[in-house]
């Protein structure tokens, strides 16, 4: 059932997300002081490709950097991803099949907020992808 869910997301909107995660990173790493916002960026980007079967998690070393560089990163890039979700999200619920699409995008709204300090793990056995 993921991998059904995993393609109907594809094809529907993941590849549109992982688009724009992608000209964000590539954006970020164009300046050399934003190259750990720009990995943050390819990496939720890959989560955003092919999200069912895999969850995010906080990662427990993570402290006040990761605050600061979040807060950096809502100012440079995630609020236009996260506006990217929702509007996603909306359109993908106007279908009944959409409907759990959709959710599964505004659960993606705040990891692209907040990425740092998150890792992305296996959903049966929730060691790191």
């Amino acid at each position: 059932m993921r991998t059904v869910l995993n393609i109907i997301w594809l094809v529907l909107s993941g590849f549109w997300m992982f688009l724009g995660y992608l000209l964000a990173g590539v954006v970020l790493c164009i300046l050399i002081l934003t190259i750990p916002w720009g990995i943050a960026s390819f990496r939720i980007g890959l989560y955003a490709l092919w999200p069912f079967g895999r969850t995010i998690v906080d990662k427990p070393t993570s402290g006040v950097g990761s605050f600061l560089g979040n807060v950096v990163w809502v100012i440079l890039a995630g609020w236009w991803l996260a506006i990217g979700h929702i509007v996603t999200g909306i359109l993908l619920c106007v279908t009944i099949i959409g409907i759990p699409l959709g959710i599964a995008s505004f659960k993606m709204v705040p990891i692209s907020l907040m990425p740092l300090g998150k890792v992305i793990v296996d959903s049966r056995t929730l060691q790191p992808v």
